[in-house]
Parts: structure tokens; sequence; C-alpha cells
């Protein structure tokens, strides 16, 4: 089982049972009675995974039990739940995002934002007390649909002539997002066709920035479409194909989005460490400011919330962060962003990305060899670098145009491997950095 601030994950039935969910339902649940001052409430939420029903009973049982009101959205994408939140001041989502179907986790959520490292101690180091009542459980909905048509139409991303609107290919992958396709694009009178649209059904992995997406490619092509779009299990990342069939790399989808907000006006941007020096180039070409996060989207969310930042996000999961909408991830938003950006930021998003590669790996490696290994990786590079940045992990500034970043894994037991170079280079660069960690593995283990 990992827990970190993206939530607590593990294959359900085996790392993660039920003993474990009710234990961390409690402990937020006492979190939230200590420290809260007003009314005691929780909305839950959760993805189609086969094991989601049975653990968001069991959620909102342990939550009542410790006398808060639960307030149950059902299926809903974790954007919904982060938007809808901040009426409820906390949520549990059960979810473990992109993670393959055997998995499945819980997110929490404190006024809109997912947990920070030290919101995750103290809920850690709660005591579970009895409660003195016994909470009430009611079902709501969410108003996210008509707040993102809102939003979008007082910052000008949805198109004054409808009739030039382009039409897209739409993957939920069977996820929460499924069932509100109709509603949601409908209401942003965007023409759609879409595929694995049925909840908890589909024929594609839960993840898709690894899956290669051969049905909506296909789609995209014998339908002359514009764009598709692929959806996590909770929606929360979003992977982009275009019009000729091709997946585009999670950083620049972030960078379609960035670069979308960057003509709107905003100039104050934080991504995670583990970001394309493109969006960099990007930002900086347009007078705008970037400041780094550690991993994480809650790691951003805090930088940005720091610096009043305008948007950002990660460019390992084409996570698109806006504050002004969402405290998180949203997928959703990157989408309706990327279909209405005019053809030549766009062209200009896929020069920029042209001139860098990205790999992103993963060594599986327990807990207890991962912080010598980071220790230690510096000392094979010696002599090859200009720069160390001690963030998250380590990254090493090799040139202007190539790092690596060696880091623990917030969402599984692996060591993260990132390397960014030139397209003639980034393989080699890479290969280099795998062999280094291996061999630091074989001398520890």
């Amino acid at each position: 089982m990992k827990i970190s601030i993206s939530g607590i994950r593990g294959i359900f039935g085996q790392d993660l049972d039920l003993h474990a969910i009710i234990n961390f339902s409690r402990l937020f649940a006492s979190f939230i009675n200590s420290s809260s001052k007003s009314e005691k409430k929780c909305l839950v939420a959760r993805d189609t995974r086969p094991s989601s029903s049975v653990i968001l009973q069991t959620v909102s049982a342990a939550v009542m039990e410790q006398g808060i009101d639960v307030f149950d959205l059902g299926v809903a994408p974790s954007p919904f739940v982060f938007h809808e939140s901040i009426k409820y001041g906390n949520a549990i989502i059960v979810t473990a995002s992109h993670n393959p179907l055997e998995w499945n986790g819980l997110k929490f959520v404190i006024n809109g934002r997912g947990i920070f490292e030290e919101q995750l101690d103290s809920i850690q180091e709660e005591n579970i007390l009895s409660g003195s009542r016994y909470g009430k459980s009611y079902n709501v909905n969410s108003n996210y649909i008509l707040d993102i048509f809102e939003f979008l139409g007082k910052n000008r991303y949805l198109r004054d002539d409808r009739k030039k609107t382009n039409t897209i290919g739409l993957d939920p992958g069977g996820g929460a997002l499924s069932s509100f396709i109709p509603n949601l694009y409908n209401t942003l009178n965007q023409k759609y066709y879409s595929i694995n649209d049925i909840a908890g059904i589909s024929s594609r992995s839960s993840d898709p920035t690894t899956d290669d997406l051969f049905e909506l490619r296909k789609l995209v092509l014998s339908k002359k479409l514009q764009l598709g779009f692929a959806f996590d299990m909770d929606a929360d990342r979003v992977v982009v194909v275009d019009n000729n069939g091709i997946k585009l790399s999670s950083d620049l989808t972030l960078l379609l989005c960035i670069t979308s907000t960057l003509n709107q006006g905003a100039k104050k941007f934080v991504v995670s460490v583990d970001t394309s020096n493109a969006i960099e180039r990007m930002i900086a070409n347009h007078g705008g400011t970037l400041n780094y996060s550690k991993v994480g989207e809650a790691n951003v969310v805090k930088e940005m919330l720091k610096l009043n930042g305008d948007a950002g996000g990660e460019g390992s999961s084409a996570g698109f962060i806006m504050p002004r909408f969402n405290l998180c991830r949203d997928g959703i938003l990157a989408s309706a962003i990327i279909s209405s950006l005019n053809d030549d930021l766009y062209s200009d998003c896929i020069e920029i990305a042209s001139k860098y590669s990205t790999i992103r790996s993963k060594i599986p490696i327990k807990s207890d060899f991962q912080k010598p290994i980071i220790d230690k990786i510096e000392d094979k590079f010696k002599g090859k670098f200009f720069q160390i940045i001690k963030m998250d992990g380590i990254k090493i500034l090799i040139d202007d145009n190539s790092w690596i970043l060696i880091r623990s894994s917030n969402t599984e037991d692996a060591v993260r491997i990132s390397v960014e170079s030139t397209p003639n280079n980034v393989l080699s660069l890479f290969k280099d950095t795998k062999k280094k960690v291996l061999s630091i593995y074989e001398e520890i283990k």
C-alpha cells in the first residue's frame, strides 16, 4: 500500500483491504472533527472500478460513525468533486486514478484542494474517538457542468461562432466521466463522437498516457476529426490525439493549455520539476514567469496558492491546473481549452515542443532502497553537469537542453526516471541514466 499526498493506493484485496479503508476514513473524519469549527460535512464520490462501490459504502459508514454528515455524489470525476467540495469543506474520492483496475484508493480533499504533506502527517497521527452522534447521508448533484460553461464563456474560450466548432473524439475509458459526456459536451455546444463511454466497460487500459489509444486514433482518422481526448478513470488527466491520429506527449498537452491561458492574459505559472523545458521557453517568449514545485498535484497547488499563480500543472501527467476554476488537475477543463485553441498558437506549440524529447520510466524498487539510490546518483554524473536541484529527489541539469530527474514515486513502490534532451540525444542519455541507477541498486541491495 502506498501512502502519499496523492492518496492511499493499493491492490484491493491484497495490500489494500476494507480494514485499511475503514481506518483511513476514520482518521480523516477525526481530522475533520479536530480541525473544523463549523458544521461537520464530507462529500464522497467514486470512480467506476469494480471495487469502488463497496469501498464507497465503507467510507461513508466510517465517516458517519464519527458524527459527520456525508453528501454522496455517487460516480463522479475527480474534477467534479474538487470543484463541488468548496461547499462542504472536505471530500473523499474512491479512486486510484490512472492505476490498473485491480488497484483502488482514497483521495482526500480539504477546502477544494488535495492534502499537503503536513496535513497527511496530521491525519495519520489523529486519535480515533467514539462519536456522540451518527452522521446522516444525503445524495447530491454537482454544478460542475454549468459552472465550467460559465467560466469558459467569461474567459472567451468558447467560440463565438458555433458553426466553426471542430468535431472531436472522446474516450473516457469507461471511467467516471462516461455517463456525463452527453450533458457536459452538449452544454459546451461541442460536437463529438465517443467510444468506451459506458461506465465500467472499456477496451483499453485505465492509463491513457501509457496506452496506445488505437481505437481513439482510428476514430479520429475515420471521422476526420480535429482532435481526440482520452481520460483516465477519474478524468483528472487527459491525453490528446491530433488530426493525424498521432498521440501527443503529456508535456505537449500541458503546453497547449498553458499557451492558451497565456493568450488570455495569464502571466504567473507553476509546474512540477519534471516538466519539459518547452513550457519554460513558451512562457518566457510571452513575458510570463515560471516557478517549479515538487511533483504531485498538491505540491503544485501549494506553490500556486503561495505565489497567486494563474495556471500550471504537471508535465508528466498532462495535469493542467487553473486555480480560478479548480484546485486540481482537470482533464475536462483541459480538453475544452485545447479544442478552442487557434491554429497559429497550436503550431507554435508544436514547433517549440519538437526541439525537446522526454522519456519517463520507472524501476520497481522497495522504499528502503530508494533514498540510497538517489543519494548516490550524483557521483555517477560527476563532471557532467552544471547544476543540481534537490527539490524532489535529484534533478541533474546536463546542459541548456538536457536534464535527468531521479525521484521516489508518490503512487507506487518505484524509482521514477525522467530524462529530457534533444530528440537525437534523449535515448542514449536515458539508457545511460537507467544503467547507472541499476548499478547502484545492485551495489546496495
